[in-house]
């Protein structure tokens, strides 16, 4: 595959970024493997390289001009990926990771699940009564610790699977420390903004599983779809972006499942 091809996956990618908050290797690694043909591996860590850069700085840039982005939690996250992501690395390339894969699509489900709710939107189109979920009065602000936390275990998968770290990083700050989806997914990008990925791509290099040139097509076409995907976001209710994330998740699980 040439560049161009290249960089439109990088903008498919990139949009998606911007959207859900995740750094973009949930599309770049799949796309890669099936229509490029690259091994799952050597996908891996390109699709880890690509995201390096900050090329979701202008999605960052809109968050924060809508003051939905906590550059606080982004931060504390960000040096939780950074201190792990290198064990994932690890991981991919020493290690059988098809249970590991198996049970992050199981979570995938899970979390897709309780964002789109079909239950309780089933009662609501019914007409029959549903108890409201509460909404924190103001703008959560949890200690470093578990930020910290969400950072390490998004660290390790980003580096075993080539991912942002954002399938992880959004549904542990909105199920675990309430975080409403839209600030989740800008804290999310901003966390993911920071070169976390550093240990786990020289990793990836030295064992051979690494096309950089292809990489930088790919991160130039992030750099230009994540903003739309953020703009998208922006203008769009809470409640519409927790369904669209939680269908998304769904499509991660598939992904995880099957490829």
């Amino acid at each position: 595959m040439g560049g161009p091809g290249l960089v439109l996956i990088g903008v498919a990618a990139g949009v998606f970024a911007g959207l859900f908050g995740i750094g973009g290797g949930i599309i770049i690694v799949p796309t890669l493997v099936l229509l490029a043909g690259f091994p799952l591996v050597k996908a891996t860590g390109t699709s880890l390289a690509a995201i390096l850069l900050p090329v979701g700085i202008l999605g960052v840039v809109a968050y924060h001009r809508a003051k939905a982005v906590d550059l606080r939690a982004s931060a504390f996250i960000a040096a939780g990926l950074l201190a792990s992501v290198a064990a994932g690395a690890w991981l991919a390339n020493a290690l059988p990771a098809g249970v590991m894969r198996k049970l992050f699509a199981v979570f995938c489900l899970y979390v897709g699940w309780n964002f789109i709710d079909p239950v309780r939107r089933l009662r609501a189109r019914r007409g029959l009564p549903v108890a409201p979920k509460p909404e924190p009065e103001a703008p959560p602000r949890p200690s470093p610790w578990p930020l910290a936390g969400i950072g390490l275990l998004a660290g390790v998968m980003a580096g075993m699977f080539g991912i942002g770290g954002g399938n992880i990083i959004v549904p542990l700050l909105t199920l675990a420390l309430r975080y409403p989806p839209k600030r989740a997914i800008a804290t999310s990008l901003g966390a993911i903004l920071f070169p976390f990925g550093i240990p786990g791509v020289i990793y990836y290099h030295n064992a051979g599983n690494l096309d950089l040139a292809a990489a930088a097509w790919i991160a130039g076409g992030l750099f230009i779809g994540t903003v739309f995907g953020a703009l998208i976001t922006i203008s769009l209710p809470g409640r519409t972006v927790k369904l669209l994330y939680g269908v998304f998740l769904v499509f991660v699980a598939a992904r995880f499942f099957f490829f």
